[in-house]
């Protein structure tokens, strides 16, 4: 198996990192971002960043989009709607119809 070309990348914080895409996120950064409760610990990091990027930061705001508005977010995947939709639920949220 051929291994990746990795660049060697510095973040605007100072972390050194390696990197094979063009993707501009620092994984230092990212883990220390990183939610460790509430409904944004249970998203992976593209889908939780397409949530955040668009202010949508707390189960409230998220009841006020559909599902299929939610799987339209660059970043979000399939696999996090069931994750999103049981953290409304057990709020006595649901997604926009």
């Amino acid at each position: 198996m051929a291994t990746a070309n990795r660049n060697q990348r510095i973040c605007e914080k100072g972390h050194h990192y390696l990197k094979s895409s063009d993707c501009p996120t620092c994984p230092i950064c990212e883990q220390e971002r990183k939610h460790t409760n509430g409904f944004l610990s249970l998203l992976s990091a593209p889908a939780r960043r397409a949530l955040e990027h668009n202010g949508i930061n707390s189960l409230q705001k998220l009841s006020m989009y559909s599902e299929k508005e939610i799987l339209q977010l660059h970043g979000m995947g399939a696999a996090s709607i069931p994750k999103l939709r049981t953290a409304l639920q057990e709020v006595g949220l649901l997604f926009k119809n």
